[in-house]
């Protein structure tokens, strides 16, 4: 991995001094004007969207090479707006786009353009990118142990070949390069997606146990935290399921992806249309020596051969095409399931934890319902003690008039008064707490 990314590293500037001195002596000598030393025209040429990309062709050889964005469009034969989506700069969703010469993949730190013939990647410094690279490396070197082997040992390539056709191709070398650099892609991205879940899992249930138990304000920000976080990883892979589905689902766009294929069609139609040239320049060349009736040879004959040709050679092309896009849909739609079902069960693991915190916040709001009901009980009972304690002063009140009775002069009245006061305010007491309990205003 070091010596991958030292290999991969921008090689390191000169200084500033010598920049200075390179500029000016190459403004001076080509007559370009320079401003405080630097090459204006150079640094309009420069800024260009030129960006440092990792050739990773089919035998495993890396190649880190400086290209702009109009070169890899004509190189690739893509537009703009899917380029734009390989911009680190910009932040969009996981696609997977099937076009005429290449698939172009952004999933999560994976941003990479896919041909018949080389994998092309943003060179980055992140470690997914090099793990990428590595992984690629080693399976494209693998196989291609497996293909000279092959090449070497005719006959035991032909019974090997004999033995995979009747597991129905058990081994996955029978994939073509783009589908290789594609399934890789799709692991990365769903290993990386698992680990985030599993980190996200490993935090979020202690942290939610707490919570149970101890009710904070610092416990409630750490959920509040933790629950954002599982937003946006919920909703990322999500985006990479609905991705992976809607190209399982769209037979025609799995047929786009199939880069080799349409490659060697492609070949295998200009080299008929070669021999059929150099056929027609031999009948031609028969024809001068022998000679030429207006009638028997009439100049329409040819441009009605070449269409009869044409349309029986597209029609053919396309028969065997339908034919083989039906059984190779089929190997890329298994190669799609199969991560499919690993991120829909990363998905799957988010959506319980998330109806675990769901269930938690239920819990918690549940305590403190029964808090707040115990506080409304107490305050009940408060005020039902306050109205008793307000019969005797109504008491006090009225014996405190100033006018003189014969009761008052009594020896035993006092404690007569105080005796009947705190008789009746506990029987009005407990006739208050007997209502509360038979309207089930309180527990029993």
């Amino acid at each position: 991995m070091s010596e991958l990314k030292e290999r991969l590293l921008p090689p390191r500037p000169a200084s500033a001094l010598n920049l200075r001195d390179a500029a000016a002596s190459r403004s001076s000598a080509s007559g370009r004007t320079s401003l405080l030393g630097v090459d204006v025209l150079g640094l309009k040429k420069r800024g260009q969207g030129l960006r440092s990309w990792i050739r990773v062709d089919t035998s495993g050889n890396t190649q880190v090479m400086e290209v702009d964005k109009f070169t890899m469009m004509r190189r690739c034969d893509l537009p703009a707006r899917d380029l734009r989506l390989l911009d680190p700069l910009f932040v969009y969703p996981s696609t997977i786009l099937g076009r005429e010469k290449a698939i172009v993949v952004n999933l999560e730190q994976i941003r990479c353009i896919i041909t018949a013939d080389e994998v092309l990647l943003l060179n980055s410094l992140d470690n997914y990118v090099l793990r990428y690279v590595v992984e690629l490396q080693q399976r494209l070197k693998t196989s291609g142990v497996g293909e000279i082997w092959q090449q070497d040992n005719g006959q035991l390539s032909r019974r090997r070949r004999s033995f995979d056709n009747s597991f129905e191709n058990s081994s996955p070398d029978y994939l073509p390069f783009e589908f290789r650099a594609l399934e890789i892609a799709l692991e990365a991205a769903c290993t990386f997606l698992d680990s985030q879940a599993s980190e996200l899992e490993i935090e979020a249930y202690p942290l939610l146990d707490e919570l149970t138990s101890k009710i904070s304000t610092l416990n409630l920000e750490r959920v509040r935290r933790l629950k954002s976080r599982l937003v946006a990883l919920t909703r990322r892979v999500q985006k990479v399921r609905d991705e992976i589905e809607q190209l399982m689902d769209d037979d025609g766009d799995m047929a786009e992806m199939y880069l080799t294929e349409k490659k060697k069609r492609m070949e295998g139609s200009l080299y008929g249309d070669h021999q059929s040239l150099l056929g027609y320049r031999s009948n031609d060349g028969l024809s001068v020596s022998a000679p030429v009736s207006p009638v028997s040879s009439p100049p329409d004959s040819r441009s009605r051969l070449d269409r009869s040709v044409s349309i029986a050679r597209s029609r053919h092309d396309s028969a065997r095409s339908s034919e083989g896009n039906t059984e190779n849909i089929e190997e890329l739609e298994m190669l799609l399931e199969a991560y499919f079902v690993v991120i829909d069960s990363t998905l799957n693991k988010l959506t319980s934890l998330k109806e675990y915190i769901d269930d938690t916040e239920d819990f918690i709001n549940i305590q403190l319902d029964n808090v707040r009901n115990q506080l409304i009980q107490f305050e009940l009972l408060l005020t039902t003690a306050t109205f008793v304690v307000a019969i005797f002063g109504v008491v006090a009140g009225i014996f405190g008039m100033n006018f003189e009775i014969d009761f008052f002069t009594q020896p035993g009245a006092f404690r007569w008064v105080l005796l009947i006061t705190g008789i009746c305010g506990f029987v009005i007491f407990s006739a208050f707490v007997w209502f509360f309990k038979y309207r089930r205003l309180m527990p029993l």
